[in-house]
């Protein structure tokens, strides 16, 4: 144990805590002796200089360089778990043997390779479904334990055969060299290379696929006769495979040395994982390595706007075979049509995430690495990816296109007829609230909704004269006007009737306690959903809360969250991270990003799951708020309330989504200061601390963001240090020495 961990433990911490607390000055770390802290802090000071990022390339160098001390470490530990491996030295030295190469027979269908399952012409059926919509109140069916076609593998404990399927087509013999001779390099030695050349009429190709094969007999080869395009030639290279997993490599790729290493281990550990990906980045002609994505667990909402999965992707293959291979027709998305398939059956837990650079994309400009528009026709396949996924799980929506970021939007069907919404909207003195209340009524497009203001104890006359008025009917008549009917009046007294827009108050003079305000608002509320709405939110786009309830009525949805801007146009809101700001709870992603920009690979613009969502604009089905007791006005009067909400919510199986296509404005100072005096401090510190014992390891090890990534900043910025193992052998590093 290093002199670190031993003071983090000493000091009740994790390591973690202490990487952090630096910059944090949460009374959350008052309990560390104030000595060890001190003497903490300036060795990281030592060690890491500045806890913030650096560049990628010095990044790399402290934190993901696969040295020769850390491919003996990896290769030790590889050998422990796995004894069979190097009990009889090299699984395979240099073949003498002619190479291994299978000839296509000329009659043989380009679309039917040998031993290959072909997908039907059509999509097979799925379960139709209701003839009636589900109820909104309707929990997420338990799905079975374990799926079909996701059984263990026979081998159990045994090294896992990796199979790497690579068509090859008129590859530039330096890129292909590289690509091979990365696969060579793996420090786990138990994989076979199925090549399938797709009638390359560069005569260098052949000579170099052979040259391999002649050299190593795990290299096999498929040289096709006649050129039929990437997702035959994958299906022709996927008949080679004899392996227990397919791992997916393009002709002009690398791996990280210790990629196949990493997922093998992941195999041992998750034996039933359908899938495994990898965080990865670019590499250009010259092998310098930038563009790092570091990716969040396995997200069923953003997978389908991009295949963030990507790569590395690793199958297992008998689940491959069953869901039909690569389909042809879909050339440029045949990998996300394959991982649409395949999640179709498996668990969420069964697609396992490796958050280290483990794949090297190549970055040109005839690939799309280079150039983002290289391949047109893949945003077509896309976009029919998507839709015949969602026509296969019997699920009404539109795919909408995002050509901008070469992503794609998921517009779910609204219920027929439309559920009453009741916002519920707490305020003391709100001098936002009237410019609230009328931004609603007289912008949103969305019918029916209620709106109930509850008021804590106002003191202001222009409050008190408002509130009145609205209690006497008439107190948002110049806003009902505009909305009356043709040929009717209104009358003193009337105010919202005859018209689908009520408006009403509660007072509540008590010490503020927002969860409480909340959950009696949610009391009083008559309709199927409950929007928590803070009173200096601006309506500006009419279809926010439509888009909002598209989502809130499905069963598998919890909570739902709407993208906040602040006046000057930046993000406020982009969805909550665990942990952020520095260690405390929980802080909102994207915090000043522009709010046209797509952000962190496209986490600032298209639909995803988050751990939580801020209550300052919330939707979630009344039922379900009720079954979770509504925000915690016990532990949690002031802070956090929303996001112990979210993940009470996914604790009971629910996802909380967050749609940007729902824009609001909140009038949130950009320039607000922190709870500093010493009442507001001991208040959010006994918070915070409440939020971390609760919720433990999760507030640390956000499933929605990467452990390489910072809690210091809400911009996606490298973490320095990482919240993993520095070196490549990761997790299992310490098991390795």
């Amino acid at each position: 144990m290093s002199i670190l961990q031993r003071m983090a433990s000493r000091a009740g911490q994790t390591l973690t805590s202490l990487l952090i607390a630096r910059n944090s000055g949460m009374p959350l770390h008052r309990e560390i002796p104030r000595k060890i802290r001190r003497k903490a802090l300036r060795m990281l000071k030592g060690q890491y200089g500045p806890l913030r990022a650096r560049s990628y390339a010095t990044w790399m160098t402290k934190f993901d360089t696969i040295d020769a001390d850390a491919r003996e470490r990896l290769a030790r530990h590889l050998g422990a778990v796995f004894p069979q491996l190097y009990a009889q030295g090299p699984s395979s030295p240099p073949s003498s043997s002619p190479p291994s190469i299978t000839q296509p027979p000329s009659s043989q269908s380009l679309s039917s390779p040998p031993s290959i399952t072909q997908p039907p012409s059509s999509p097979p059926p799925s379960s139709p479904p209701s003839s009636s919509p589900p109820s909104i109140t309707q929990p997420p069916s338990s799905p079975p334990s374990t799926p079909p076609g996701h059984g263990t593998p026979s081998s159990l404990g045994s090294p896992p055969l990796i199979s790497i399927v690579m068509p090859v087509y008129n590859t530039p013999a330096p890129y292909l060299r590289n690509a091979i001779d990365s696969v060579l390099d793996q420090v786990y030695e138990n994989w076979e290379l199925c090549i399938a050349d797709d009638a390359s009429s560069d005569d260098r190709v052949r000579e170099i696929l052979e040259e391999y094969a002649s050299k190593d007999r795990r290299v096999k080869l498929c040289l096709r006769t006649e050129n039929g395009h990437i997702s035959a030639a994958s299906n022709s290279a996927l008949s080679l495979a004899t392996g227990d997993y397919i791992a997916l490599l393009d002709h002009d790729d690398e791996l990280a040395p210790h990629a196949l290493g990493m997922v093998a281990l992941e195999i041992h550990d998750h034996p039933d994982a359908a899938l495994i990906y990898s965080d990865e980045d670019k590499i250009d002609k010259g092998g310098n390595r930038f563009g790092p994505y570091f990716k969040c667990d396995f997200d069923p909402e953003l997978i389908l706007s991009q295949n963030y999965l990507n790569h590395l992707s690793v199958f297992r293959k008998g689940t491959v075979e069953k869901t039909g291979g690569f389909r042809e027709g879909l050339e440029g998305s045949q990998d996300w049509d394959l991982v649409l398939r395949v999640i179709e059956t498996a668990l969420p837990s069964q697609v396992r995430h490796i958050p280290h650079v483990l794949y090297h994309w190549r970055s040109h400009p005839l690939s799309a690495a280079g150039d983002s528009h290289a391949k047109p026709y893949a945003a077509d396949a896309a976009k029919r990816a998507v839709e015949e996924h969602l026509g296969r799980i019997g699920t009404k929506a539109e795919v909408i296109p995002l050509p901008d970021i070469l992503a794609q939007r998921v517009r779910y069907e609204l219920p027929d007829p439309h559920p009453l919404v009741s916002i519920i909207i707490p305020t003391r003195d709100g001098k936002l609230l009237q410019g609230c209340v009328k931004s609603l009524v007289q912008r949103t497009s969305y019918r029916p909704f209620e709106v109930i203001i509850v008021d804590n104890g106002s003191v202001e006359q222009h409050t008190l004269s408002y509130l009145a008025s609205i209690e006497e009917g008439i107190g948002v008549q110049d806003v009902l006007e505009t909305l009356r009917p043709e040929g009717t009046s209104s009358k003193h007294g009337q105010g919202t009737r005859g018209i689908d827009v009520q408006v009403q108050v509660l007072r509540m003079d008590i010490p503020f306690n927002y969860s409480t305000l909340n959950n009696t608002g949610a009391s009083k509320a008559t309709g199927e959903l409950l929007c928590l709405l803070n009173d200096d939110i601006e309506v500006t786009d009419p279809e926010w809360l439509g888009e909002m309830v598209r989502h809130a009525v499905r069963p598998e949805v919890g909570a739902v969250g709407a993208k906040l801007l602040y006046p000057d146009g930046t993000i406020q809101h982009g969805g909550v991270i665990l942990g952020l700001s520095g260690g405390g709870a929980a802080d909102h992603a994207s915090r000043h990003v522009p709010g046209y920009s797509s952000g962190y690979f496209g986490r600032a613009a298209l639909t995803q799951c988050f751990s939580a969502v801020t209550g300052a604009c919330m939707l979630v089905r009344r039922s379900l708020y009720q079954a979770m007791g509504g925000l915690d006005e016990e532990h949690l009067p002031v802070s956090f309330n929303d996001v112990d909400l979210c993940l009470r919510l996914r604790e009971a199986g629910y996802r909380t989504v967050w749609e940007p296509a729902a824009v609001l404005i909140h009038h949130e100072s950009v320039t607000r200061g922190q709870d500093d005096n010493p009442r507001k401090a001991a208040r959010v510190a006994k918070e915070v601390t409440w939020m971390r014992e609760r919720w433990g390891d999760l507030i640390l090890d956000d499933p929605a963001y990467n452990p390489n990534l910072s809690l210091e900043t809400a911009d996606f910025d490298l973490a320095w240090p990482p919240r993993i193992p520095a070196l490549a052998a990761g997790r299992h590093q310490q098991a390795g020495k």
